[in-house]
């Protein structure tokens, strides 16, 4: 179809060119003193045409050869920054790939690359990259050193190019002060980070790990919340965490007011966690608080039926710890649990050691000789039980029974 139109094109440049140039009736003279040539004017046409073309050349060719040394060195520099950009990329590529040796090197060369270069020489992103690279890369080497002075030159960097590359460098930072074991110094430059900086999941990432490091389990539990909130974590994996947080915080507490403050701190799902609620229980009753203890076991011990087997036993067994001067006001809830869920050892445990401490002694017997007998509880709950028979038994005058339980209950020390 191409060929076409180009034929196209030159019959009607024929007929175009035969119209005009046909008649050749003018005349061109050209005087030159006692000279003078004729030509007609179609070839005067002709000749000046081709005048004009043959200037343009030669203008054309003289304009390119005095542009060559430019072009010379717009070619070298193009070189050299396609140069520095392909270091850039084979450091990162060397850094995903964890020969971090030669991704340092890489990124080395482009920064040298850059300095020799007038396009990248103000490009503050590229040198901020760079030194990232080589940093995390002397991190992984362990070269501190040469990891904080490449840090620098990444913050100085950044904070010249302004945008997002200084909070980058500043959250790797604070990763890598972690790693070193420092803590504080994580937390001081998470401190120093925008305020929406901060919130980021990776920043509450490290502050996380930072709080734990440090032993601070409620800051720990307060950023494991919003990070639960962020779905920084799966729905399981966050209520572990936030269990064990709060668990941790509970058992440091050192003293009655301590506790109540930690308690305080907890969030409504914490205190509706059977988990946690047992372990605040047994704390409280360690710091000889059992009827605080007894308090906080309440409200879940009222729907005890709709617990779930794990909760149930974790309450049930913290109740054991904590039954001495139980009061009868808690027979109804544990008779409402054994209704419900009979055959549960540790709710029968639970239930022997409330009808033995309000000296019921004939409904203690059976639930105390389960216990007594279920492989499934442990040691101190079945040693328990054994030395509250031996005490029943005492009490009735069967002294023979009662050495026999104490006996027994020797032999699970």
């Amino acid at each position: 179809m191409r060929g076409v139109i180009w034929l196209v094109l030159l019959f009607t440049a024929a007929v175009v060119s035969a119209s005009v140039l046909g008649p050749n009736d003018g005349l061109v003279s050209i005087y030159q003193g006692a000279w003078r040539v004729d030509l007609s004017l179609n070839l005067f046409l002709l000749l000046l045409l081709a005048a004009v073309v043959l200037t343009f050349v030669a203008f054309q060719a003289v304009t390119g050869l005095l542009a060559l040394p430019t072009r010379a060195q717009a070619w070298r520099e193009q070189k050299r920054e396609r140069a520095a950009h392909a270091a850039l990329r084979e450091a990162l590529t060397e850094l995903f790939a964890a020969r971090y040796a030669r991704a340092q090197r890489a990124a080395d060369q482009a920064l040298l690359l850059q300095s020799h270069v007038p396009e990248l020489t103000h490009d503050a992103q590229f040198a901020t990259l760079s030194h990232l690279i080589a940093a995390s890369s002397l991190h992984q080497l362990q070269d501190r050193t040469g990891r904080d002075s490449r840090l620098a030159g990444a913050l100085e960097s950044g904070r010249q190019a302004g945008g997002s590359s200084a909070d980058g460098a500043q959250l790797l930072a604070a990763q890598w002060a972690l790693d070193d074991r420092d803590a504080e110094r994580s937390l001081a430059l998470l401190s120093a980070l925008p305020p929406g900086v901060a919130r980021r999941t990776q920043a509450l990432r490290v502050k996380l790990s930072a709080t734990r490091q440090q032993r601070k389990p409620l800051e720990a539990l307060q950023t494991a919340r919003l990070l639960a909130k962020h779905q920084g974590f799966s729905a399981l994996a966050a209520k572990a965490l936030l269990r064990s947080l709060a668990i941790e915080a509970l058992e440091q507490s050192l003293d009655e007011e301590q506790l109540r403050r930690t308690w305080a701190a907890l969030d409504a799902a914490n205190r509706k966690d059977a988990f946690v609620v047992a372990r605040a229980a047994r704390r409280a009753k360690a710091l000889g608080q059992v009827s605080l203890a007894r308090e906080w076991l309440q409200p879940l011990w009222d729907h005890m039926p709709r617990q779930d087997a794990e909760s149930r036993q974790e309450l049930a067994l913290a109740l054991v710890e904590c039954a001495q001067g139980l009061g009868s006001d808690w027979l109804p809830r544990v008779e409402a649990a054994l209704a419900a869920h009979g055959h549960d050892a540790a709710l029968l445990a639970a239930a022997g050691a409330a009808f033995e401490q309000r000296q019921l002694w004939g409904k203690a017997k059976r639930p105390l000789e389960q216990t007594a007998a279920s492989e499934a509880l442990p040691k101190s709950v079945r040693r328990q039980a054994l030395r509250s028979l031996a005490s029943i038994a005492r009490s009735e005058g069967d002294e023979h029974k009662a050495a026999s339980m104490e006996r027994r209950a020797a032999f699970l020390e």
